[in-house]
């Protein structure tokens, strides 16, 4: 009989401790689903703006922009940009797009991905510098990998100043402007 009233007092306890059993207890994803539906419904929708969004994805974009485009080069990096007609800007994303790409001629995954990440990090950080329908491959060189930051990042800055100086002289209504 001791056992049972044990056993039966454990169970009472971890029944009273129970956060669900309690009806001042709340389920905290359905209040922060019912709180983002409130503010969908509030707020106008805007298009995204930020470095996910600005970047080129497509195997084709990446084409378009080397059919387009001149070969251009600075001290670590080589480049490419395209500016886009006013009919080809996207409703979802109209802001200026930017690629990169690594070959294995730069290194092993670990040294490619570390150059990747660093020339996100520049570029994203210098976007405002860009135009608005300009998109851009950046090819950069092994010496990336190890060139202060704060170096790299003027450098990309220069880059994409250029690009912007270069693209007042194209029109944005000319399909695959160059300058």
């Amino acid at each position: 009989m001791n056992g049972g009233s044990q056993t039966f007092c454990a169970a009472a306890f971890s029944v009273a401790r129970n956060p669900r059993t309690s009806s001042t207890w709340r389920n905290p994803r359905e209040d922060n689903i019912a709180m983002a539906n409130r503010e969908a419904n509030s707020q106008p929708a805007s298009p995204p703006v930020g470095w996910p969004h600005a970047r080129l994805r497509k195997h084709a974009d990446y084409q378009r922009v080397y059919q387009a485009g001149r070969k251009q080069a600075s001290p670590s990096m080589s480049y490419f940009f395209r500016l886009r007609a006013s009919d080809e800007l996207s409703p979802f994303y109209a802001g200026p797009r930017v690629g990169l790409t690594t070959g294995r001629v730069l290194g092993k995954a670990v040294e490619r991905n570390r150059i990747k990440r660093r020339m996100r990090e520049a570029a994203r950080g210098n976007l405002a510098l860009l135009p608005q329908f300009a998109d851009v491959v950046l090819h950069p060189r092994r010496t990336v990998l190890t060139m202060e930051f704060a170096r790299l990042e003027r450098e990309v800055a220069r880059v994409f100043s250029t690009v912007s100086a270069q693209s007042g002289t194209a029109s944005r209504d000319d399909p695959g402007a160059r300058a």
